[in-house]
């Protein structure tokens, strides 16, 4: 018993990382930056279609979060 509560612990803690799984990316070649938020004022410049992706695809891209969502 003792075991599992740690276990379950251990797995809360390292699972939350404070950082969203899915952002919001415009979805261009000239795109820059992914957001937090589906309706981020820095999206609202996006002439294409506003995409959610992972983060890890969005840093894959090479984009870096939006000065807007620090």
């Amino acid at each position: 018993m003792k075991k599992a509560v740690l276990l379950l612990v251990f797995v809360t803690l390292t699972s939350f990382n404070g950082i969203a799984d899915n952002v919001y990316i415009c979805n261009s070649k000239g795109a820059k930056k992914y957001h937090l938020k589906e309706f981020c004022r820095g999206l609202s410049a996006c002439k294409h279609e506003v995409i959610k992706v992972t983060l890890k695809e969005a840093k894959e891209r090479g984009l870096d979060l939006c000065g807007w969502e620090d």
